[in-house]
């Protein structure tokens, strides 16, 4: 069998990569309203205002125009997050390509991502656990439920992802060859995924670990090491300057010291029970998968170099102890830590194949059987996650984009959450923060509310007249008062 997976592993790549594919095209055409659609619409609507208003790389703008995300007025719609690559790729697919959507070609593009970095995780598995713990890496990778769901989402985590891994696997190379040239490039595709999502900074303990292998455990050697210095100077370079330049628009970058440690939650019993409970044990690994997981963390007798695997894993695990309340509260955090859990998780299925220690035949059974429970089990907690729960969002969107003027302002008040906004395609206030009046004022135009008994749109339509009104929707016109 070892011999098979070996000498053929071409052919079971690519499978994996066929069928990751296309359970990633499940459900593709969904509209921004499912999981996350908050989060994917702010994504998103930075590429419709590209291709409306021409591609500026330096000021993205989103539809947001209220004070939610950052505390302060944002009349410009300024998006200071992760710099704008990610949409930048997404606006070139859109127009060279318009037969298919926007939302369509978002999807594709973070696919497209998702399966590059299944072969760098093949790769840097091949490298540390062997062929077959290669193709048991990329296999979960492309076929872990959690993984499959959020790397088809309208979001810049699966190019953070692919480029983290791109820097890692060029750092392994630089590890095993001294070439300088593989240690810049690891550099320059690090400054990107940086530049994307700066919390892949934990990837570095990773390189830092391969980086003390090489010195020998030697500090001093390692210290002195200038081709380090020279790919630090290139990895953090851009992001530095990024933050320096986005620092001018404060208005546009959401409050952020909340993600570390809100309300104090860091070690807190809710910390253990939603990151490695409901999270790592639940949604990723389907409770069965912590069997070959925490074999894997466990093992002995593989290879020395297979403590990288450990160094990936205590990367993680500083990532969501740092950054404590954002992954507590939202669970598309966790995508950073997929490759590490995967490359894990093949870790311990090999060790529990191989081992003699116990019974061979039944260890080995139950190890498939683990498997195969944690892929149900997991798929069973993220079918919902392509459920569009709202639809009315999209058809009140659909109906005032049809009324509307291109460059109207809307009121969607929708408890803060912008997918509702976005489907109207245009810029305007997800939440009402002030009065209609000084709403108006700011230049709003219409009033579109999936809520008629809602209190704002109650008193917004005794004030201003009706343009249209469906059973699960209505929509003010603000521009004509009631007499």
């Amino acid at each position: 069998m070892k011999i098979i997976f070996e000498k053929f592993w071409i052919l079971f790549l690519l499978f994996i990569f066929a069928g990751g594919l296309m359970a990633r095209l499940y459900k593709v055409d969904n509209p921004v309203a499912d999981w996350h659609s908050w989060r994917q619409g702010d994504t998103a609507s930075v590429t419709r205002i590209y291709l409306e208003r021409g591609v500026d790389l330096l000021h993205p703008r989103y539809h947001d125009l209220s004070q939610l995300q950052s505390g302060l007025p944002n009349p410009e719609g300024w998006r200071f997050v992760e710099f704008p690559i990610y949409n930048l790729l997404h606006v070139y697919l859109v127009n060279t390509f318009p037969q298919y959507s926007l939302e369509i070609w978002g999807r594709l593009l973070s696919i497209f991502f998702s399966l590059i970095s299944t072969g760098l995780i093949f790769l840097i598995g091949r490298r540390f656990l062997g062929t077959i713990g290669g193709l048991l890496s990329a296999f979960f990778f492309a076929f872990l439920p959690y993984n499959i769901f959020f790397s088809r989402v309208i979001l810049p985590e699966p190019a953070a992802v692919t480029f983290a891994l791109t820097s890692l696997y060029l750092f392994s190379l630089w590890f095993d060859t001294n070439r300088k040239s593989w240690l810049f490039l690891a550099g320059f595709a690090f400054s990107l995924g940086l530049l994307i999502k700066p919390y892949v900074i934990f990837y570095s303990v990773p390189m830092f670990w391969l980086a003390i292998k090489k010195s020998d455990g030697d500090m001093k050697k390692l210290i002195t090491n200038f081709d380090l210095w020279i790919f630090a100077l290139i990895a953090l370079l851009p992001v530095g300057l990024w933050r320096a330049w986005i620092s001018q628009f404060p208005e546009g970058i959401p409050y952020y010291k909340w993600a570390f440690n809100f309300m104090g939650i860091r070690f807190r019993p809710a910390f253990w029970r939603w990151i490695f409970g409901e999270r790592l044990g639940d949604l990723i690994l389907g409770v069965w998968g912590l069997f070959p997981f925490l074999a894997g963390v466990l093992a002995r007798g593989l290879k020395s170099e297979t403590w990288f695997v450990h160094s990936f894993i205590l990367g993680m695990f500083l990532y969501v102890t740092v950054v404590a309340a954002a992954n507590v509260r939202h669970d598309y955090y966790q995508t950073l830590i997929v490759p590490a859990v995967v490359l894990m998780l093949a870790r311990g299925v090999i060790y529990l194949w191989n081992t003699k220690e116990l019974a061979q035949p039944l260890t080995r059974f139950v190890t498939i059987f683990s498997v195969f429970l944690a892929l149900y089990l997991s798929f069973n907690d993220i079918k919902p996650f392509y459920q569009i729960n709202h639809p009315e969002i999209i058809r009140a969107g659909t109906a005032l984009d049809k009324i509307a003027a291109k460059d109207a302002l809307v009121v969607a008040p929708y408890n803060g959450d912008t997918a509702f906004l976005y489907q109207t395609k245009r810029s305007g206030w997800p939440i009402q923060q002030l009065p209609i009046e000084d709403l108006v004022k700011l230049g709003a135009d219409y009033y579109v509310s999936v809520d008629i008994n809602d209190p704002g749109t109650f008193d917004a339509l005794k004030k201003f007249e009706v343009a249209l009104q469906e059973d699960d929707f209505i929509i003010i016109d603000l521009s004509k008062k009631r007499m």
